[in-house]
C-alpha cells in the first residue's frame, strides 16, 4: 500500500531462517510476489497516516522499517490480529538470521 494509491489483499508467511515475511498473490501461485527482509528491522503500530481515509486507519495498520530504511505500511485484519503480527516480527527481527 506505500507505494500505490490503493490497498491490495496479501498473504503472507512468516519465515525465521531466513527472517523475512514473503508475500504472495491470495488467488493463488506458488512463487512469492516478493519479500521482505526483517533482521533489523523496526516494527510499530500506526495509530495514525496521513491522507488516508478513516477505514484505512482503525487502529490496524502497521509500520516495517527495513534495515535499509524502507518502509512497509501493511493492514491488519482486526487491531488483535495487528498485535500479535508485530510481536511475531519483532521476534524474528531479533532471532532471526
Amino acid at each position: 500500500g506505500h507505494r500505490r494509491k490503493n490497498w491490495k489483499v496479501r498473504k503472507f508467511v512468516l519465515r525465521e531462517d531466513p527472517a523475512y515475511l514473503h508475500y504472495y498473490d491470495p488467488a493463488g501461485g506458488e512463487e512469492p510476489l516478493g519479500a521482505i527482509h526483517l533482521r533489523g528491522c523496526v516494527v510499530t503500530a500506526v495509530e495514525d497516516m496521513p491522507d488516508s481515509k478513516k477505514y484505512d486507519v482503525d487502529n490496524i495498520l502497521f509500520e516495517i522499517i527495513t534495515a535499509d530504511e524502507i518502509h512497509y505500511y501493511l493492514q491488519a485484519a482486526s487491531s488483535a490480529e495487528r498485535t500479535e503480527w508485530i510481536k511475531a516480527i519483532q521476534a524474528v527481527a531479533r532471532t532471526g538470521k
